[in-house]
């Protein structure tokens, strides 16, 4: 029989600005090229390509990431 769930873990995030000052806190790899930029997370999965917008999770487990429309779909903010 189908039943809806709802996600009801809270969880910390922050949401990716592409500052010096998140890039050291995360520890995000920067590369650039012919005037573009671009950033790998380290996650508990490997480096992962992240963009501006996209939200940083860190938890006991490690730190991931989650595409920005991803997120608002699923997380609502409560404090």
């Amino acid at each position: 029989m189908l039943h809806t769930y709802r996600k009801t873990a809270t969880i910390q995030a922050e949401q990716f600005d592409g500052s010096e000052k998140m890039i050291k806190k995360y520890d995000i790899g920067k590369h650039e090229m012919d005037g573009d930029a671009w950033f790998d997370l380290y996650t508990v999965e490997g480096a992962m390509e992240i963009v501006k917008g996209d939200w940083i999770v860190s938890c006991e487990s490690g730190t991931w990431f989650i595409p920005d429309k991803v997120f608002r779909k699923t997380y609502e903010r409560c404090d």
